[in-house]
């Protein structure tokens, strides 16, 4: 049984959204829009799961806001991006459908445009859709676009209010920069650290008269590098603040550059944490914090150029594990979810936590009956696909105990291969740093060889077709 073929026998429905879902079959009528919450989506570019601390995986992380965040809300604890590069993984947050279906497979297209979009959705619903900050879902320059001001039918469904770039590292420096509104016009900033402009907007954005709900899609760049200059540049100060920091294990077992760059990533970290609370402060004090839906989470991971020779793309932990705290309406429950989820799952959650019916070729499903109880927990799949590109073609199962990838040895890097060859094999339970690579192991072949086919059912579902051969180590 598929993950779509269990939400739809199991008869699972979210409860206490405060709204109930619109069917054709149920022929049930949605809230008026006015009574739907609204939703602010905040995005942390290349934040690492494990440096929130209310996921109590680090000690130096300093995240006080985005732990109250976990302490009131959910804290799905196991999230996993689908596809660990920025433009990509966006891809598969606004339409709920494989990297490789948006066309969006590795950075530098523009995302297909007949696909329904999360803002789209909001939209039809009476909401207003509204972006500040990266977008990177337009064309790049090689096809005809470029970094910064993104035309209106390349905006995904944001149509109202837009101040962003579509690359945000290219149109801007930690400390001066632009954005574009919708009118392509520029906006600029001087002698501030960008994560604070960035949050300048949201809160004037926040604190402005809203006579329908909003969808806002804050997206910061940081804890991000900064392309040009190749690393990562946190506020003044953080080099020196956090210069003994604590090392995660699975950065310390190998070399890379994480020596260099773990002061300034955890000063990143710590001013969005403070740009969070700033956020939750201004919805607070105009009255729309118990009407507001909030949830932080990053695209992807980072890991320090230690698993090839730049900071995500493969399928680690360290690049695929990211942060997903949700609070608000419906989600105020002081709960730990320890299920495997998706950002492809983002999407349907969404809707429904508005009341709203995902559409029908969404690929991802809500999340909601995962907050009902231990039979929803039960019966949920734990696994998803992850799709490798740039660094390689690669593809990979992954679930709570186990990572399964399998990659095009040819060194094509290309949507994807017709074959692949078994590559890597972690024990998520008995190695979480993932340090021993169990692939081609005759002890590990019959476990292989099922989580062979497993990868092979997604990928179908994903609209692939592939051969896998074995690791050449078995016998």
């Amino acid at each position: 049984m598929n993950r779509r073929e269990f939400l739809r026998n199991s008869g699972l429905a979210a409860a206490g959204t405060g709204a109930a879902l619109t069917t054709a079959a149920e022929g049930e009528t949605a809230p008026a829009a006015k009574q739907r919450p609204n939703v602010i989506l905040f995005l942390s570019d290349q934040f690492r799961w494990d440096f929130v601390g209310a996921n109590e995986a680090n000690s130096s992380t300093k995240t006080p806001h985005i732990d109250a965040m976990a302490e009131r809300g959910v804290n799905f604890t196991h999230c996993v991006t689908n596809q660990p590069v920025c433009a990509p993984s966006r891809s598969v947050l606004f339409t709920s459908r494989y990297a490789t279906e948006t066309e969006v497979w590795h950075n530098g297209p523009g995302m297909k445009q007949d696909l329904p979009t999360l803002a789209a959705e909001f939209r039809k619903a009476g909401y207003t859709s509204n972006l500040i900050g990266k977008w990177h879902l337009a064309p790049g320059a090689a096809r005809g676009g470029g970094p910064g001001a993104v035309p209106e039918q390349w905006r995904g469904g944001f149509l109202d209010l837009w101040e962003g770039a579509n690359a945000l590292e290219h149109t801007a420096h930690p400390y001066y920069g632009t954005i574009y509104d919708r009118d392509g016009k520029e906006i600029t900033y001087k002698d501030q650290y960008r994560v604070d402009f960035i949050t300048d907007r949201a809160e004037k954005f926040i604190r402005e008269k809203h006579e329908k709900p909003f969808f806002l899609f804050v997206s910061q760049l940081e804890p991000h590098q900064q392309n040009d200059l190749n690393r990562m540049v946190g506020p003044k100060g953080s080099a020196e603040r956090f210069i003994n920091a604590y090392v995660p294990p699975d950065l310390r077992a190998f070399p890379g550059d994480w020596h260099q760059q773990l002061p300034d990533y955890y000063g990143a970290c710590e001013s969005i944490d403070a740009s969070v609370g700033r956020l939750q402060k201004a919805l607070e004090e105009t009255g729309q914090k118990d009407d507001t839906i909030f949830v932080f989470f990053s695209d992807h991971g980072c890991h320090f150029m230690t698993r090839n020779q730049e900071y995500k793309r493969s399928t680690h932990n360290s690049s695929v594990r990211v942060p997903f705290i949700v609070d608000g309406p419906g989600f105020n429950r002081a709960q730990q979810i320890n299920e495997l989820v998706g950002i492809i799952d983002f999407a349907p959650t969404l809707l429904e936590a508005a009341g709203l019916a995902a559409p029908t070729s969404w690929k991802g499903h809500s999340v909601l009956p995962l907050l009902e109880g231990m039979e929803a927990r039960k019966a949920w799949p734990n696994k998803h696909l992850i799709q490798i590109s740039e660094s390689m073609t690669a593809r990979a199962l992954r679930t709570k105990e186990w990572t399964y990838c399998v990659a095009d040895i040819s060194g094509a890097k290309k949507a994807a291969s017709p074959t692949y060859l078994e590559w890597q094999m972690y024990d998520q339970k008995n190695d979480p740093h993932e340090l021993v690579n169990l692939a081609g192991r005759k002890e590990y072949a019959a476990k292989a060889k099922e989580l062979k086919a497993e990868l092979l059912e997604l990928m179908a579902y994903a609209g692939e077709s592939a051969t896998i051969s074995d690791a050449t180590l078995y016998p």
